[in-house]
């Protein structure tokens, strides 16, 4: 955590695996998106890269959070529902949002390896 550095970075591998799940990903980091790109590039047009998580929310029907960035905890996760297709999913890899609140705003919430309970 805490670095641009994807190297052997779980997400790479999510992402991977989600790419040849036929799954369209929009790609977002405060800080490793020039090093997600190039651990990407094989896989051409079937990803997108977006700097702003506003944007790369826009009409989703699915969110994973799979780094523990400072920046994703403090998003309005409001906004972000308001602007994705539903129902809307929220995978929270790294449990660094408050299951309940997620829940309130109305996101079907997957709190993954938590143990966390969801109401």
């Amino acid at each position: 955590m805490d670095t641009g550095d994807t190297r052997e970075a779980p997400a790479i591998q999510i992402s991977k695996r989600l790419i040849e799940e036929r799954a369209q990903l929009i790609i977002t980091d405060p800080k490793a998106l020039k090093n997600a790109k190039l651990d990407l590039k094989e896989y051409g047009g079937k990803v997108a890269f977006e700097e702003d998580p506003y944007k790369a929310a826009e009409g989703a029907h699915a969110i994973a959070i799979v780094t523990g960035w400072d920046e994703f905890k403090k998003l309005d996760y409001k906004k972000i529902y308001d602007s994705m297709a539903k129902p809307a999913f929220i995978f929270d890899g790294c449990n660094i949002l408050d299951v309940n609140e997620m829940y309130e705003i109305g996101f079907n919430v997957i709190p993954l390896g938590s143990g966390k309970k969801i109401r």
